[in-house]
């Protein structure tokens, strides 16, 4: 894809949260996430679940566990697994830039559900954008969501993204905000 630098940690603390790599006991959890419909509501819909188990049947978490960037979000305590993040360089091949030739860096994001509404997803975020801003030039980061999804518009606005942009793109609009990666370095006090 793009040979630009994204971040290299490879676990993140918080004081409720460990952002780490992938390992197979994940797996439930990685399903989870990508079969149930509330959490897959403003993404296209639930995946069946036979198709999901049968790509972990196959690879496991090798696809995503080496990446630079991709975390599992896990319980700090239990290291169960409550969701996924990634910073990562969105693909010219998508819609919605800023830049021309893209490349952009973009935070994505999961949670199962019975991890919302409790500061988590900020609480993610937040470490994973401090410590880039920390390691890498400053540079704009993306985040792209579902207009009609109000509780990504919440957070995007509590990290401090300001919206630039939508776009049609899945048969829905999509919101495009950006914030400048060094904002991060300052703006949350640590813990």
């Amino acid at each position: 894809m793009n040979a630009l630098p994204t971040l290299s940690a490879t676990e993140i603390i918080t004081d409720r949260l460990r952002l780490r790599k992938a390992h197979d006991a994940d797996i439930d959890g990685l399903i989870d996430l990508q079969t149930d419909p509330q959490v897959r509501t403003h993404l296209g819909g639930p995946r069946p679940r036979s198709v999901v188990q049968q790509y972990f049947d196959a690879y496991g978490t090798t696809a995503i566990a080496g990446k630079p960037g991709t975390y599992v979000t896990a319980h700090e305590k239990t290291d169960r697994c409550i969701g996924t993040l990634v910073l990562d360089r969105r693909s010219p091949d998508l819609p919605g830039h800023i830049n021309k030739g893209g490349g952009e860096l973009e935070l994505t994001y999961l949670l199962r559900r019975g991890s919302w509404g409790a500061g988590l997803a900020f609480e993610a975020a937040t470490a994973v954008l401090r410590a880039a801003a920390a390691e890498l030039p400053d540079q704009p980061v993306l985040v792209v969501f579902q207009t009609a999804n109000e509780r990504s518009l919440k957070l995007a606005t509590r990290l401090g993204f300001r919206r630039v942009g939508t776009f049609e793109a899945h048969h829905a609009q999509q919101t495009l905000a950006v914030a400048d990666l060094h904002s991060f370095k300052d703006r949350f006090p640590t813990s």
